[in-house]
């Protein structure tokens, strides 16, 4: 036999041999965990994300690891999650940071400060700009670890039921809004609520509620808020980039193969990208539908965007000075948002204003 249909024929014959499955597939070990979320299976988007990481997972390892989501009240109410992942009572959950502010107040970072940064920056922040060490300082004391596993963007503005023309207005009017923006509006007069929103879709038609804040337009136009409350005001500052998290018990994080760490971690990117993608893709056409249903989209007047920012200056200011970690990581979120906005003002912003400007009233 010649050399050439030698070689040729060893290269053929090893290209027909069975390729050997990854030692992942031989080694690793099975295992399920459960998944407790903060939402109920209403905000579709936010519970597909979670159904999305788990599957990503799955497929990763060959179904060996498993996580098995559940919605908010069938592991622990909503409101509890982190606590019963730190109990280790359930091994992760899916939930907003700034739910768990009382246990320690820099944790309204992971999830975004009011007047904070945008989704974009609030990413860039927790990778690189030294956030994820910052947060996970804190929630080591908790036993816990987060991973970003869902952004909204920022989210739908204010519906309210009369015209919002003056900071005057603000007093007395009774609003449900959950986190910090709650705090920083009954600075300017108004008295808030946290709430489910069921019982505010009840409150509003029966008046003992004047406005209610809720998610993005797909949620709020499924939840129908404009047929107890036709004027919404923009832009949503209390919530600028809705960032959710992963939260996975520290000894369970710990026990974890490195193998597995590392697939979970890409799967909460993977997951961040599918939310983002999944609300701007589903956003502009809810609000068509608001628009038709008879919403009355309007800007904060800015007096009140003023005054709003003001009183959030004050309201943080006191926080900082009773935690000097407060204070050192809102410096520094503040300096990075400054820096990201001289970028955004030649960027995003002049790009998308003038493409607003141009094909106003064509599409």
């Amino acid at each position: 036999m010649k050399r050439r249909q030698f070689l040729r024929g060893g290269a053929l014959a090893a290209l027909a041999a069975p390729v050997a499955a990854p030692a992942l597939a031989d080694t690793a070990p099975e295992l399920k965990w459960r998944l407790t979320s903060s939402f109920g299976k209403s905000l579709e988007v936010m519970q597909g994300t979670v159904q999305a990481l788990c599957k990503f997972v799955a497929e990763a390892t060959d179904n060996r690891f498993v996580i098995q989501p559940h919605l908010a009240g069938e592991l622990a109410p909503g409101s509890q999650a982190l606590d019963a992942v730190s109990s280790g009572s359930v091994e992760c959950a899916f939930t907003p940071l700034a739910y768990y502010a009382a246990k320690d107040p820099i944790l309204v970072f992971g999830s975004g400060i009011p007047f904070g940064l945008n989704e974009r920056q609030q990413v860039a922040w927790w990778q690189f700009g030294g956030g994820k060490d910052a947060i996970n300082g804190a929630l080591q004391r908790l036993n816990v670890i987060s991973m970003p596993a869902g952004v909204s963007g920022t989210q739908m503005g204010g519906w309210f039921r009369k015209e919002l023309n003056t900071v005057e207005d603000l007093k007395g009017l009774r609003m449900r809004v959950v986190g910090m923006g709650g705090a920083i509006l009954q600075r300017l007069g108004a008295v808030t609520y946290q709430m489910t929103y069921v019982d505010t879709l009840a409150a509003l038609e029966n008046g003992t509620l004047d406005s209610a804040e809720f998610v993005c337009p797909h949620d709020d136009e499924r939840a129908g808020f404009v047929k107890f409350a036709r004027f919404n005001y923009y832009p949503c500052w209390w919530e600028s980039s809705g960032m959710l998290h992963m939260v996975v018990n520290l000894d369970q994080w710990n026990a974890l193969p490195k193998p597995y760490q590392a697939i979970l971690a890409r799967a909460c990117d993977a997951a961040m990208t599918y939310m983002r993608a999944k609300y701007d893709n589903l956003n502009p056409p809810a609000l068509r539908k608001l628009v038709a249903a008879g919403a009355v989209m309007k800007p904060f007047p800015q007096p009140v965007l003023e005054a709003c920012f003001k009183a959030t200056g004050e309201h943080l200011a006191e926080i900082a000075g009773k935690s000097i970690h407060f204070k050192k990581l809102l410096d520094q979120v503040n300096g990075y948002r400054s820096d990201h906005l001289a970028w955004r003002q030649i960027a995003e912003q002049a790009y998308d204003g003038f493409l607003i400007s141009a094909t106003r009233g064509k599409a």
